[in-house]
């Protein structure tokens, strides 16, 4: 076996010590039967997990030298913990997948195929979602076909974070530095090769999930935010017609004078109802505008994208922070993967 050719897999966990375990003999099985073609390394990123998952992960750890942990200082989030997790890996090829075990481990044989036909990234598209309720197969659904149509970036509909990626593809994703993220649509920026793969979406293995509605409505304002500026276009355009009604008004009640000088001017009541309406439209506007200025505040601040509290796996002890990421360079072999991964 070319001891080059390796295989990367970024778990971010949150609060998943009941998952891990099975999550761990899955993805080790699947592995097992690539042996003699990838020589891999499973790398976890403990996003600040409040149950027992740090003691689980260096338990797997400590008796498998091909497991590696980043415990991030707190929970920076799941965008930011798959970005560590890129940031510190040595594949040739890199798999990004959750710890909740929704998306099956046993769909990675056949990504690598379609990498090893040429495609530089396969992401995974969810024909089917076991274990959601309605609500969240609706709003799921009309939020990819949403920012699909807002963005000027054409993203795959139904594909998640499940996905394989090239190193070509790893390495030009590390260069993105930004804070608001949203890897999906950063993965379809970067361009390259890119095809989709059907398989469905498993019951989460145990527990329940960590993505509270909040979280969701935050993450899809990250996505339409970051890839589009068609809300603020159609605030402008929100003004422009309302600006040509106020005047066709403002006309009509002059000729209305004009013709019939002893008619007293009614219509208070519509009066009223108009201006609490263009109101509206305007704190609308300038709620929109805020929340663009109030993403670019945070990027000029420059904070580092996670910080590192402990590692566990790897030949480097110390925890350097975000600010030392394996350099980008030609991976090495997984047998020989030290460095550190540093999360968002």
């Amino acid at each position: 076996m070319d001891s080059t050719r390796c295989l990367s897999v970024v778990v971010p966990v949150y609060s998943e010590e009941t998952i891990i375990p099975e999550f761990y003999r899955r993805t080790k099985s699947v592995l097992a039967g690539l042996a003699d073609r990838f020589d891999h390394e499973i790398l976890f990123v403990d996003d600040g997990s409040r149950d027992g998952s740090a003691a689980v992960l260096k338990e797997l750890s400590g008796r498998d030298d091909r497991v590696k942990v980043l415990f991030l200082s707190r929970n920076f989030g799941h965008q930011f913990a798959i970005t560590a997790g890129l940031d510190h890996t040595r594949g040739d090829i890199v798999v990004t997948i959750d710890g909740d075990l929704q998306d099956p481990p046993e769909v990675i044989p056949d990504m690598i195929k379609k990498w090893e036909e040429g495609v530089k990234v396969v992401y995974g598209i969810r024909k089917k979602r076991q274990g959601e309720n309605a609500f969240k197969l609706l709003t799921a659904k009309l939020f990819y076909r949403l920012i699909r149509r807002l963005s000027d970036t054409k993203m795959p509909l139904d594909a998640g974070d499940f996905r394989l990626m090239d190193r070509r593809v790893v390495e030009a994703l590390r260069t993105l530095k930004e804070e608001n993220r949203y890897l999906r649509g950063l993965v379809s920026w970067a361009g390259f090769t890119q095809s989709g793969i059907l398989y469905q979406r498993d019951r989460r293995y145990a527990g329940k999930t960590k993505f509270s509605l909040k979280k969701m409505i935050r993450f899809a304002l990250d996505g339409i935010l970051s890839f589009s500026d068609k809300p603020l276009k159609l605030a402008a355009y929100f003004g422009f017609f309302i600006t040509l009604g106020a005047f066709g008004m403002a006309l009509r009640v002059l000729i209305g004078k004009l013709r019939h000088p002893e008619v007293l001017v009614s219509g208070w009541t519509s009066l009223i109802l108009a201006v609490l309406f263009i109101g509206g439209i305007q704190l609308i506007s300038l709620g929109i505008l805020g929340l663009y200025l109030g993403r670019q505040y945070r990027e000029v601040k420059r904070r580092p994208l996670y910080i590192v509290a402990e590692k566990a796996g790897f030949d480097t002890a110390p925890a350097d922070g975000p600010d030392s990421p394996a350099p980008l360079s030609s991976p090495e072999p997984c047998a020989i993967v030290f460095t550190e991964v540093n999360k968002p």
